[in-house]
């Protein structure tokens, strides 16, 4: 079945690095497996990703994202504020929570209603962007969600936004996990070679060999209840946890 255009392009512009969320200054703890030489080659990078996907992304992550898009397609902001604290218990270094934090107060900036386009394709002015269209305000949920950020009356985590403007963009929910998912794993994998250890071509055969993984772990999570939102990833938590302490740093996680 052929996608929706505007929900596929929405899914390639959440998944895009190109999004300016601060994505590119995280790398959850890779830079210092890398700092501790724990990481030797392509195979030691594809199986510490596989790890997160199977022990932080699809536990975590993606049950956050999937609870958060369910309960703004319902209109649930109490539901939503759940899923949001739930997910902040759960994050343990702190530099893994700011980061996510950080880049979800900027998601609901790029999405919310002061984005909405403001002029037609002939450049003439919309006037349903003085308003605010459905599909700008998020289906009621993107702008008191970012106004509840804003008075620091929830986290607003990064999966948890995603899932917000997921919904609002009538994205499906394993179409956003999956979205959320790959970008991911394509910022760590970008960290990884900016550090300079590995080549583009490496990278590239890395990606590819975790796209399964990346599928299998948001079709096995995508429908489990906010209750079974939990990560087992120590070591990763731990490198998290040195890197707060570490003297030499090119990422803020």
């Amino acid at each position: 079945m052929t996608p929706d255009p505007s929900s596929f392009l929405t899914a390639l512009r959440l998944s895009d690095s190109f999004l300016p969320v601060g994505g590119y200054t995280a790398s959850y703890g890779v830079e210092q497996y890398l700092n501790e030489d724990r990481l030797e080659d392509g195979e030691d990078l594809q199986a510490l990703l596989a790890a997160y996907l199977r022990r932080v992304v699809g536990p975590c992550e993606t049950v956050a994202l999937a609870n958060a898009h369910a309960a703004a397609a319902a209109g649930d902001i109490e539901r939503l504020f759940a899923v949001d604290e739930r997910l902040h218990a759960v994050t343990m270094p702190r530099e893994f929570r700011e980061s996510s934090t950080k880049a979800g107060a900027k998601l609901c900036e790029l999405f919310g209603p002061a984005t909405a386009t403001s002029s037609t394709a002939d450049g003439r002015e919309d006037p349903s962007a003085e308003t605010g269209s459905s599909v700008a305000d998020g289906g009621d949920l993107v702008a008191p969600f970012a106004d509840a950020i804003d008075s620091d009356a929830t986290p607003g985590h990064y999966p948890v936004v995603f899932g917000v403007v997921a919904a609002a963009r009538d994205l499906s929910q394993l179409s956003a996990c999956l979205a959320h998912a790959y970008s991911f794993v394509t910022g760590l994998l970008g960290a990884a070679q900016r550090l300079g250890r590995f080549s583009h071509t490496e990278i590239q055969s890395v990606l590819e060999s975790l796209e399964p993984v990346i599928t299998d772990v948001c079709e096995r999570h995508v429908d489990e209840d906010v209750t079974a939102m939990a990560a087992f990833a120590p070591m990763a938590e731990i490198m998290g946890m040195r890197h707060e302490r570490a003297g030499r740093r090119l990422f803020m996680s």
